[in-house]
């Protein structure tokens, strides 16, 4: 579970936060555009318990969880309208092993949804509600997406300037003396490939052949965790330099390097966006 962000719809703080990479909006919270917060938990029950709102919500599950269980919800769907059906949120959960719903404890706490359940819920709500809210969440995205280019800009930019420590290095070890400048470049492209080939298992020439309509080079397609390695790479391959390392030995060396590196960052992709979200005052530990 990610840190919460907080939108404000009609001078009310409505909690989201992230789980499996989705976004869930605090349906307690929103509850209170239409109730005090000491009802808001009456008011999500009225919603969910009835014929309309429970369709909708197994019709969602059918589709992303499949591992919804579709008898008890249709047990839930008979008694549906009826004067004594009583349903809570934390049982539809334990009943039918749902996802797009959960409750939370602690300084957020309360009943979460998917957003497509959310809105959903906005609709129950008040429709100017939900429009605002439709609103509020999309700038929030924008202003999320704006801070993910930013970040990736400054990895770009720090794998830029560690190119040119990494060339000072091949200045140093790799150069010998009075080479021609198209000499020089040739012995800096084939370090560039040496680094391709230990990320991206492919030359630069080889994969402009292979991706004639796009602009640019490969490191301009790079994810955000392969400029972060490319970044440790060039580094590093500065110092095996200046060891004498053979460029085969250090291609060995950086590929163990950055297969382990890649595993690393892509199980705990959310520390990459740690320096940017933790200076966002938007967002809420």
């Amino acid at each position: 579970m990610s840190k919460n962000s907080v939108i404000n719809v009609q001078s009310i703080n409505v909690s989201i936060t992230q789980f499996d990479g989705n976004d869930y909006i605090c349906l307690t919270d929103m509850a209170k555009a239409r109730t005090d917060s000491a009802r808001a938990a009456d008011v999500i029950k009225n919603w969910i318990r009835t014929r309309s709102t429970l369709e909708f919500l197994g019709t969602w599950e059918r589709i992303y969880n499949p591992d919804f269980k579709v008898v008890e919800f249709d047990h839930f769907k008979s008694e549906a309208g009826l004067p004594s059906f009583v349903l809570s949120p934390s049982k539809w959960v334990e009943k039918t092993s749902a996802i797009g719903i959960f409750s939370k404890s602690g300084r957020y706490g309360g009943t979460y949804a998917h957003k497509d359940i959310a809105f959903e819920f906005g609709s129950a709500i008040s429709p100017e509600f939900k429009l605002y809210l439709l609103k509020e969440f999309q700038r929030l995205k924008l202003e999320e997406n704006d801070r993910l280019k930013l970040d990736w800009n400054l990895q770009r930019t720090l794998a830029k300037v560690n190119y040119s420590i990494h060339t000072d290095a091949i200045k140093e070890r790799l150069i010998p003396s009075i080479l021609t400048p198209k000499e020089t470049s040739y012995i800096y492209a084939s370090e560039a490939d040496l680094l391709n080939m230990s990320l991206f298992g492919i030359t630069a020439k080889s994969w402009r052949n292979a991706n004639p309509e796009l602009k640019g080079n490969m490191r301009d397609h790079a994810t955000l965790e392969q400029l972060v390695v490319l970044s440790n790479l060039e580094s590093l391959n500065s110092v095996f330099i200046r060891q004498d390392l053979s460029a085969p030995e250090r291609l060995r060396q950086l590929n163990e390097i950055a297969i382990n590196q890649m595993t690393s960052l892509l199980n705990h992709s959310k520390n990459i966006h740690k320096l940017t979200t933790d200076s966002d005052p938007t967002s809420l530990s």
